[in-house]
């Protein structure tokens, strides 16, 4: 009579061999997609790989987890960070690329996703079991780069950064067969089913943890906590981490204070850049304001210069009536002169004296007329200089 214990085991070591076949040849073919720059197809074809089936699971109702969460920790690598890969690229797309390729709705939804941090919730929640300290150190290098690049804020990225940190470094203690178990405790929502597929890989308890905490730590004290100002909390941090050794500290200590000096000499560039233009700011509103007094000052003088005109010509122009009347009684004083010489007399002799005595006034009323009007020409000619002109032109 034959086992059924043996049979069970090699039907279900079977069935695990075809599943994780099928598991490489779904990352192959998504890579490939995405080598070719065929992005929406390399996602549809991931996609499968990372989400929760629909189906209850048929032992205890509980949801089935995403084909990742049951591939090994080199595989599951592989096809976490493949899937951030997409992503970014999705995001690099230029805003019409992407809404032509994926539609603008899904489009949109990609972007959200990762510039709000869903993307890392998703992420622990499909492929660890929701269980944050046991994400692999690799899978959270890229999450947190992803962040860093497209991340609206860097909030986030810090409090999941510090969260994972505290975690992995201070495993959960539970009380499991009356011993202490060192395995962190899965969520209550998955149950104790489905656990983390490899407790306690994320510390750093091989050359390869440690050089990925190192540069987890990189990532989180000279990139993620500088985008948010905390320089003394960055130092403080990599003085008191026991990850790094006096010499990558020193190492960590010189890049950090490169990197404010750094940020010191932007500071002070842009400072003064900005009295620069305040400084062409002011000497721009100056000239403006000189400019505008130089234009009003030559309107002024163009205007007093037009009064002056009008006030010359109004003056000319009573001179020549002046003279016009003059020339005018004159004319009818030599009409009126033989009108009294013909008069009638009494006697020759008084009529001469008479006579005599009328010319003689009468002329030296003309003169004394004539010279008036040639006074007065004088002083117009002197005090309007466009009369001579206009004298001349006339001779």
């Amino acid at each position: 009579m034959s086992e059924p214990f043996p049979h069970s085991i090699i039907s279900s070591s079977t069935t695990s061999s075809r599943h994780v076949s099928q598991i490489s040849k779904t990352y192959r073919q998504a890579s490939t997609l995405f080598l070719t720059r065929r992005l929406p197809e390399a996602l549809s074809t991931l996609l499968p790989l990372i989400s929760p089936s629909d189906t209850p699971d048929s032992h205890d109702g509980q949801e089935e987890p995403a084909p990742v969460a049951k591939a090994s920790r080199t595989t599951r690598i592989k096809i976490w960070s493949l899937y951030l890969t997409i992503l970014n690229a999705i995001l690099e797309l230029e805003p019409d690329e992407g809404k032509e390729a994926f539609g603008n709705q899904e489009w949109r939804a990609l972007c959200q996703q990762v510039r709000d941090g869903n993307v890392w919730e998703e992420v622990v929640r499909n492929g660890y079991h929701g269980v944050e300290g046991d994400v692999d150190t690799d899978v959270v290098i890229n999450l947190a780069t992803l962040l860093l690049t497209h991340a609206r804020d860097q909030v986030l990225n810090q409090r999941r950064l510090e969260t994972y940190l505290a975690m992995s470094n201070a495993p959960n203690l539970e009380l499991a067969g009356g011993k202490l178990s060192m395995s962190p405790t899965p969520s209550s929502r998955t149950g104790q089913r489905y656990r983390s597929p490899a407790p306690g890989t994320s510390g750093a308890n091989t050359p390869r943890d440690l050089n990925g905490r190192v540069k987890l730590l990189e990532l989180y004290t000279l990139h993620v906590l500088l985008r948010n100002n905390e320089w003394d909390y960055a130092r403080e941090f990599i003085s008191a981490s026991p990850i790094l050794d006096d010499e990558r500290r020193d190492a960590f200590l010189q890049a950090l204070q490169s990197l404010r000096d750094e940020q010191q000499l932007q500071e002070r560039l842009e400072c003064e850049e900005r009295q620069r233009q305040d400084e062409q700011l002011r000497r721009d509103i100056e000239e403006a304001r000189r400019k505008r007094e130089e234009n009003e000052k030559r309107e002024r003088k163009q205007t007093e210069q037009e009064r002056m005109l009008r006030e010359g010509s109004e003056i000319d122009y009573g001179i020549e009536q002046t003279s016009s009347t003059a020339a005018n009684k004159a004319n009818n004083a030599r009409q009126n002169k033989p009108q009294h010489r013909a008069r009638p007399s009494v006697s020759r002799h008084n009529d001469k004296a008479v006579a005599s005595q009328t010319l003689t006034a009468r002329a030296a009323i003309i003169i004394s007329r004539l010279r008036s009007a040639m006074d007065e020409l004088a002083t117009s000619l002197n005090g309007n200089p466009a009369l001579v002109m206009r004298f001349l032109i006339y001779i």
